[in-house]
């Protein structure tokens, strides 16, 4: 594979700074992989993407009804504007133009209503002011204000966000809002998560959420086309199914036989890389598989009305107050039905263990679950408004970051030669999330790039 023409002009300047053309693979062709690959082709390298699903995408993937013209993700995403990583390769692809920014509304459950609750200093403090006493009200304002405007992260991963939040806030001010958030996130984990986690949710978030022309796979499809362009190859329904050392060559046992690269970055999940490569030393081994993550379940249904008569987008939902799901999402008041054939798309989802019953229900079973659940939303709501229902479970989605979670992660540079790795476990202490999976993407792309020279 020959380097592209603005590499040659670079290396006519640098000479052999960037180092020879090498042969390297890259496996999974979600957010991290593919910006990887775009760097990587770009600086002359001959890059193969290995995904072992359908489509690019990862767990932002979208899938298609014929009377649809968008795409609609398989699992809830959306961007921010603080978002720079993505934001900034969509400027180098030329497709910033198709981002849009809309302002939905975000509501929590409290005592048996639904309140707007988007953002630290636009809809909370209304809810804290009628709800809390003036103390309370001023501790949340207080210690809001320095997690929104503090950059000084690292001492919070010392302590649980569950400690931080009752001793600066006032446990019933935590009790009231953080618990509940943590709970449906973390399920029994959350005594176990750390206050670094919950400041980055805090510090980077936006009212407006981003979404894409034509959807998530829209995106995704345009970074491929890029990603070609630049002359890299990249190879749907072609699973990695294994990972070995050998002759300073990263050997790949691929569906047509074994492939060897002279380098390998790996995009997966802690656990499986583990499994691709039980050559790994037994330390790193290790480090791989204590790291502690959830699974994601998430119905969505095709209703032939709206569910929320007040248009509202997200729901938060406390466990405790007995829904079934963590959350529920209506796609269609973020991003208009008539994009979706005039179908109202609701999301159901859930945080779980992968040993929860809910992935292996059948999907009626789950459903059926769900189902009397949504009178809560709307009381006229009726069996009938639903039109059609999709299933989608995975079981690597949350990672779970515990008190001083900086010191568990596993390095980009895993421990044989010219094997890297880049999963959303590492992005820590921000959450996961495609804005994440590209810069860290990137940025195992640069330690390959300095590596080879």
């Amino acid at each position: 594979m020959t380097a592209s023409a603005p590499f040659d002009t670079l290396r006519q300047a640098q000479g052999d700074k960037l180092g020879a053309p090498r042969r390297i693979a890259i496996i999974g062709a979600g957010a991290a992989g593919l910006a990887a690959a775009y760097d990587l082709a770009g600086a002359g390298h001959a890059v193969t993407v290995f995904e072992a699903g359908p489509n690019a995408g990862g767990l932002a993937s979208g899938f298609k009804e014929p009377h649809w013209d968008w795409s609609l993700e398989r699992f809830y995403h959306h961007w921010f504007q603080t978002d720079q990583a993505v934001l900034g390769l969509m400027d180098e692809i030329g497709a910033r133009d198709k981002v849009l920014f809309p302002r939905p509304t975000t509501v929590i459950y409290f005592q048996g209503k639904f309140y707007p609750f988007d953002s630290m200093f636009s809809n909370m403090p209304r809810f804290v002011l009628t709800h809390f006493s003036p103390v309370n009200a001023a501790r949340f304002a207080l210690a809001g204000a320095y997690l929104k405007f503090s950059s000084r992260w690292m001492g919070l991963e010392k302590v649980t966000a569950e400690a931080w939040m009752t001793r600066w806030m006032g446990r019933h001010v935590y009790e009231t809002l953080w618990k509940p958030l943590l709970v449906g996130k973390f399920g029994d984990d959350y005594k176990d998560v750390n206050m670094a986690w919950l400041w980055a949710r805090i510090h980077a978030r936006t009212t407006r959420l981003g979404t894409f022309t034509g959807g998530f796979q829209a995106f995704f499809d345009a970074l491929v086309a890029a990603v070609r362009k630049r002359g890299a190859r990249v190879e749907l329904n072609t699973p990695a199914r294994a990972i070995a050392p050998g002759d300073d060559k990263v050997t790949l046992t691929l569906p047509d036989g074994p492939a060897a690269f002279d380098a390998c970055l790996v995009t997966t999940s802690p656990r499986l890389l583990a499994r691709l490569t039980p050559a790994l030393p037994a330390s790193y081994l290790a480090q791989l598989t204590a790291l502690k993550s959830l699974g994601a379940v998430v119905m969505i249904l095709a209703l032939d009305r709206p569910l929320s008569e007040q248009g509202y987008y997200w729901h938060n939902l406390p466990k405790e107050a007995g829904f079934p799901f963590l959350a529920l999402c209506e796609h269609t008041n973020f991003v208009s039905p008539e994009h979706f054939g005039g179908d109202h798309l609701v999301y159901c989802g859930d945080y779980l263990k992968p040993d929860h019953e809910y992935f292996s229900l059948s999907p009626e079973a789950l459903f059926e679950r769900f189902l009397p659940a949504l009178p809560r939303f709307n009381p006229k709501f009726e069996r009938s408004w639903v039109k059609q229902m999709w299933l989608f479970r995975e079981p690597y989605a949350q990672p779970i970051p515990p008190v001083n979670h900086s010191r568990s992660i596993p390095d980009i540079r895993a421990p044989i030669k010219g094997l890297y790795f880049a999963s959303m476990s590492q992005v820590y202490p921000w959450d996961r999330g495609t804005n994440y999976a590209v810069e860290i993407g990137r940025r195992a792309a640069g330690m390959i790039i300095a590596d080879g020279r």
